[in-house]
């Protein structure tokens, strides 16, 4: 329905353009490029172990944080929060790992690029969604337009077995993940931190809704207990804090949903990550890919 809903077209074969690539303490970092529904560039880090096979890969999204100078680069570990470096933590562990920049952030800023801040970085955000609401369309088809992209670059680039490729997120990468492993099948594992949490809830608590989310009438429609069961029963990770306004009545979300296809880490505390909360989902999402050998030989 939502995939309707958005007019969000089906996943294609994708192209991209392969760069510098940089050699770490197990694992290589490829920086590559490829183009968005729209010709726009989307830069991209591709992280691929060396110390050992390849098990599986993810596209992880990078959060928001107000850091819109932040994207990639805070998934590489280069800048802002160590808690958000999964593509060196999970490229050491045996998967390749795809992070893109959002579009706004980082190098898809109209303005500058790289991971200096700029003054009017909030307006090109603004403006991503309100110039598509003049147009009758939703900033989060492009998001999610931009989503199916980077798995299709993630299965295209590694020739990973299909089965083993997943997304995670935390906080506004998060909300991508929940949306897009709900509408692309391809998904075949979601890690979402930070972002499950009611309509409901974060009204009544005056919390933000993200831009990505603002579409006329989708409270309507579905509320965030929905989109979680649209993943189903594929494998769903959520992580959240009770004192975390984003992810506040999680627990309360995850028991709206049938079946047993997710695993609820709940945390005291608030919407940052933290080293516990860290290794739970790097440990998580290796476990998604690991065959019995693979594991019976990390014991």
């Amino acid at each position: 329905m939502l995939r309707d809903r958005l007019g969000l077209a089906p996943p294609v074969l994708m192209e991209c353009q392969r760069g510098e690539r940089v050699a770490f303490a197990g694992f290589d970092r490829e920086r590559i490029e490829y183009r968005g529904l729209e010709g726009d560039l989307i830069p991209a880090f591709l992280f691929m172990p060396t110390a050992q096979a390849t098990r599986g890969g993810v596209v992880v999204f990078h959060q928001h944080n107000g850091e819109f100078h932040f994207g990639k680069s805070e998934v590489a570990g280069e800048v802002g929060s160590p808690f958000q470096a999964f593509g060196p933590a999970l490229a050491r562990r045996g998967l390749a790992v795809l992070a893109p920049d959002a579009i706004t952030f980082e190098d898809r800023r109209a303005s500058v690029q790289g991971t200096a801040p700029d003054l009017y970085d909030w307006l090109q955000h603004y403006n991503a969604m309100s110039y598509r609401l003049l147009d009758g369309d939703v900033l989060m088809r492009k998001c999610l337009d931009d989503a199916q992209r980077a798995l299709s670059v993630l299965l295209q680039a590694t020739g990973l077995d299909e089965r083993k490729i997943g997304v995670a997120g935390h906080s506004y990468g998060g909300y991508t993940a929940l949306y897009h492993a709900a509408v692309d099948t391809r998904c075949r594992f979601a890690c979402i931190s930070g972002a499950v949490c009611s309509f409901e809830t974060r009204r009544r608590e005056g919390t933000g809704i993200t831009l990505f989310e603002t579409v006329p009438g989708l409270a309507r429609q579905i509320d965030t207990h929905d989109v979680l069961s649209a993943i189903g029963p594929r494998p769903t990770m959520v992580v959240s804090g009770s004192e975390d306004k984003y992810s506040r009545d999680a627990d309360q979300v995850v028991a709206r949903v049938a079946g047993d296809f997710i695993t609820h880490l709940r945390a005291d505390r608030g919407h940052a990550l933290d080293q516990e909360r860290f290794d739970a989902i790097v440990d998580w999402i290796v476990d998604r890919v690991a065959d019995p050998a693979d594991t019976a030989s990390d014991t």
